[in-house]
């Protein structure tokens, strides 16, 4: 553990993450092989927390774009990642890894209530916490409850898990010329407009110099070797 350079993270998935090839449902596969590159960080003593959002069940936009209730819509979405922490909890204790879903919207019967000091203590036992519900308020997206909750548990780092192998300029299946980078300031993401996370989600990391790293979930070794400090995806910072 001693050669760690995160001890603790705060992982973010989409909610496309445990998706089928269409973008929609779950797909029980996509749940165990996530699973499995947690699993992979837990063995070396790495403490995760795990924030995951709903765009495989619920997109609020297609709701909004009908005339429905912006609250209304958000809620629904909240809703709609409680059911994908679940999923994801069931994958991973098949898998030997103790897990704890908390929902920011009381749901007792489902998951325990969000409370900070019991999140931070089931990291200590070496449990997953899964935050589910983002903020438990609408006009706020997972990438902001993703920011708030890594600074609330003391994270080390925020993991933006995505399907690309960092940040580039344009999009890279668009643009075959699109540049990555390795490096970035909270500055340059904002101004650049890069869209890797909403502005109010990066804006509360660099107010509190929590590192963002965006990386490919799906890199078999690359979780892991970003933990130990190794040069995977892009990392921005102050």
């Amino acid at each position: 553990m001693s050669d760690l350079k995160y001890k603790r993270i705060l992982l973010k998935l989409s909610g496309e993450a445990l998706s089928s090839d269409d973008g929609f449902g779950i797909d029980p596969l996509r749940a165990e092989a996530i699973a499995g590159r947690v699993q992979e960080v837990t063995r070396v003593g790495v403490e995760v927390a795990i924030v995951i959002g709903a765009g495989n069940l619920w997109r609020g936009k297609q709701g909004l774009d009908r005339g429905m209730d912006r609250g209304t819509a958000d809620y629904m979405g909240m809703l709609a990642t409680v059911m994908n922490a679940l999923a994801l909890m069931d994958a991973l204790e098949r898998a030997g890894v103790m897990t704890r879903v908390q929902s920011a919207i009381e749901m007792r019967a489902v998951a325990e209530p969000y409370i900070r000091r019991r999140a931070i203590r089931h990291l200590e036992k070496k449990r997953v916490v899964i935050f589910g519900a983002g903020t438990g308020n609408p006009y706020f997206s997972t990438d902001t409850a993703a920011a708030l909750r890594a600074m609330e548990i003391d994270a080390n780092v925020l993991i933006k898990a995505t399907k690309v192998d960092g940040v580039y300029d344009a999009d890279p299946k668009k643009n075959t010329q699109a540049v990555r980078f390795d490096h970035l300031t909270y500055i340059d993401l904002l101004n650049r407009r890069l869209e890797v996370m909403d502005s109010t989600a990066v804006s509360l990391c660099m107010e509190n110099g929590l590192p963002i790293l965006v990386l490919n979930l799906w890199d078999p070794d690359g979780l892991e070797r970003a933990l130990r400090g190794e040069k995977v995806g892009t990392l921005v910072t102050g």
